[in-house]
């Protein structure tokens, strides 16, 4: 399947694109992160600490068991503060 994919904030300065359309076999978020960890190290070093990574599917916000299945986006972005 085809996953338009977001990355935010460092995420977006360590992989180098604010986004980009992934053809996947993932059937989870989790499984997402693992495919793109393993593409480069670029990928790796961004997903490497996933304490500090949140994820939104359909922009709504999903722990990382979530499944893939008809969705449209997957975000990455570090935990949000208010302020």
């Amino acid at each position: 399947m085809k996953i338009e994919v977001l990355y935010f904030a460092w995420l977006r300065e360590r992989i180098g694109l604010p986004r980009e359309t992934v053809e996947t076999e993932a059937a989870t978020v989790a499984d997402l992160v693992a495919e793109l960890s393993a593409r480069e190290d670029r990928y790796a070093v961004a997903f490497s600490d996933m304490s500090a990574i949140r994820a939104a599917v359909d922009q709504d916000l999903v722990p990382l068991d979530t499944a893939l299945s008809g969705a449209r986006e997957v975000a990455f972005f570090p935990p949000m503060t208010g302020g």
